[in-house]
């Protein structure tokens, strides 16, 4: 069976080698929120659909329209047979209950790097903030390159910015993408280390400077969400 959790997921699982992320565009936090009450009950009334999903986490965008969600499957081909066999009953009955969701896209991931605070290591997460890099371009050597130049610039940073938890990076399947999903105290622990002095999260270093002017990178954006599901089996 489904059963729901507040725990937020894990990224050190062995058994998660496929983290999908996916974007929907509700246009209010009233349709925001009707989608994930149609989300709990279209699952909740189910058997859980593969034992090789390990958990499914939806999140409200703190901009009052979108929604994330993270699913993370054992391998792709059991995401393959999801969508063969149990996909579309649940899309149609959540359509059903919210018309017009715009689903934005589905992407492809495999987990890298992490680092947690060690003095934060277990602190319950009040705000995620995804952070999504696009390149020029397939390039996985670009990919992990530039994630282990993020991992150099915050192991030098003179300045480590309060509030921060962990990050947990994904390389995207499709070799254009860098995902990071980082946990942070609050949305104004964010909010203060992006006003400090600096450009993002960082201070005015060469190593952040680096990261900021990767030769290839086309696009960064920053999103901030709240953890508003979580379902596992039972």
């Amino acid at each position: 069976m489904t059963r729901r959790t507040d725990a937020h997921p894990r990224f050190d699982r062995p058994d998660v080698l496929a983290p999908f992320f996916s974007t929907w565009r509700m246009g209010t936090p009233e349709r925001q929120r009707q989608a994930v009450d149609a989300i709990a009950r279209t699952w909740e009334s189910r058997p859980w659909p593969a034992e090789d999903l390990r958990g499914y986490h939806v999140y409200t965008g703190h901009d009052g329209s979108t929604l994330l969600h993270h699913s993370q499957w054992a391998s792709e081909q059991a995401y393959e047979a999801f969508v063969k066999t149990h996909r579309q009953e649940r899309v149609d009955e959540i359509d059903t209950a919210v018309p017009g969701i715009e689903r934005l896209a589905l992407n492809r991931y495999r987990r890298y790097r992490s680092a947690t605070r060690e003095d934060r290591a277990g602190a319950v997460p009040g705000c995620i903030v995804i952070v999504e890099v696009e390149f020029e371009g397939p390039d996985p050597e670009r990919q992990s390159a530039w994630v282990d130049a993020v991992f150099e610039a915050l192991e030098s940073e003179p300045d480590p910015r309060p509030g921060g938890i962990s990050a947990h990076f994904h390389l995207g399947t499709d070799g254009t993408r860098v995902l990071n999903y980082a946990e942070w105290e609050s949305a104004e622990a964010h909010l203060d280390a992006l006003a400090a002095p600096g450009d993002g999260v960082g201070s005015a270093t060469p190593q952040w400077e680096r990261v900021q002017n990767w030769p290839g990178l086309k696009s960064s954006t920053v999103s901030r969400y709240d953890h508003a599901l979580g379902l596992v089996p039972r």
